[in-house]
C-alpha cells in the first residue's frame, strides 16, 4: 500500500508545520504505528530526522500513542487507541494527516509527542484511600456488590490518553477526572475520602487549565476505552454535594458521607 503523509514536526518551544512524506510498501496488517516504524526507518536510512511520537505498550493499555489521525483522535474506529489502529482501515494511495493532541494543557515536547504530566498531578490531588496498608486483608474483610464492583471497573478502565480533551472544543478533562474520581468514589474503600477527593481533583483540573464541559460528546466517541457521560454526571453530583457539606460543615471536609 502506498500512502501520502502530512506530518507536524515541532521542536519545543519552535514553530511547527506540517511535512509531505510518501510512504510505499506497507503491509494492510501493518498497524499504524508499525507505519510510523517504516518511515522512520527510511528517512533514518536517507540521513533525515526521524519523526518523534509516543509509545509503549503497542496493546491498548498504557495510552502512550495519542495522536490526531486525519482529525480525529486515535483515527475514528471504535474503541481503538493508535496503535490497535491497522492500515487496512485506510484506502491505497490515501492521504493521512497526522498531528499531536491539541490543547494548552499538553504542550508539545517534539513533534508529535505531547507532555500530558497534567494528568498525574490531578491524579496526585485525589488517587488515593486511607485505607490500612501492610499485608493483604481477607478477601471478604470489605464486601464489594457486584453493581458496584462493575460500574468501579466501567471506570477504572480509563487508560488516560487524553483523547477525550483533544475532541473537546473546550479541551475539557472532565471524563478523564470523572472516571478517575469515580473509580474510586464508588468502591467502599474510597469513601472516607469522597469529598475531599472530588473537591481536590476539580481544583487540580482547574488550575491545570483545561476547558469546561459543556456536553458535546465528543469525548465519549473518540474514548478508546468507552467511558460513558453518566461518569461527569456522578461527579457533577459529587462536587455539589462536596461543596455543599464543605460551606455548612468545614470540620467534616475530609469525610466521605
Amino acid at each position: 500500500m502506498k500512502f501520502h503523509l502530512k506530518i507536524w514536526r515541532q521542536n519545543k518551544g519552535g514553530e511547527g508545520r506540517l511535512m509531505d512524506y510518501n510512504l510505499d510498501g506497507v503491509s494492510s496488517d501493518s498497524s499504524f504505528l508499525e507505519m510510523l516504524d517504516l518511515l522512520n526507518e527510511q528517512l533514518v536510512a536517507a540521513g533525515n530526522e526521524p519523526v518523534a511520537f509516543d509509545h509503549d505498550c503497542r496493546e491498548g493499555i498504557c495510552g502512550m500513542c495519542s495522536l490526531m489521525i486525519s482529525g480525529i483522535a486515535h483515527g475514528g474506529q471504535r474503541r481503538t487507541t493508535a496503535c490497535q489502529l491497522h492500515m487496512r482501515h485506510f484506502k491505497d494511495g490515501q492521504t493521512i494527516t497526522i498531528e499531536p493532541f491539541r490543547a494548552k494543557s499538553f504542550p508539545v515536547v517534539k513533534d508529535l509527542v505531547v507532555d500530558r504530566s497534567a494528568f498525574d498531578r490531578i491524579i496526585q490531588a485525589g488517587g488515593f484511600i486511607t485505607a490500612r496498608v501492610g499485608s493483604a486483608q481477607d478477601g471478604n474483610a470489605i464486601l464489594v456488590g457486584k453493581e458496584v464492583a462493575d460500574k468501579a471497573m466501567d471506570a477504572a478502565a480509563c487508560i488516560g490518553c487524553g483523547a477525550c480533551v483533544a475532541a473537546c472544543p473546550n479541551a475539557s478533562a472532565m471524563l478523564f477526572v470523572a472516571a478517575k474520581a469515580t473509580h474510586l468514589n464508588t468502591l467502599p474503600q474510597g469513601h472516607p475520602e469522597k469529598n475531599r477527593r472530588t473537591l481536590a481533583m476539580v481544583k487540580a483540573m482547574d488550575k491545570e487549565g483545561f476547558g469546561s464541559c459543556t456536553n458535546i460528546g465528543e469525548c465519549q466517541a473518540v474514548c478508546p476505552k468507552g467511558i460513558s457521560l453518566d461518569m461527569i454526571a456522578k461527579l457533577n453530583r459529587d462536587y455539589l454535594a462536596a461543596s455543599v457539606k464543605e460551606v455548612f460543615d468545614p470540620a467534616g471536609e475530609a469525610r466521605g458521607e
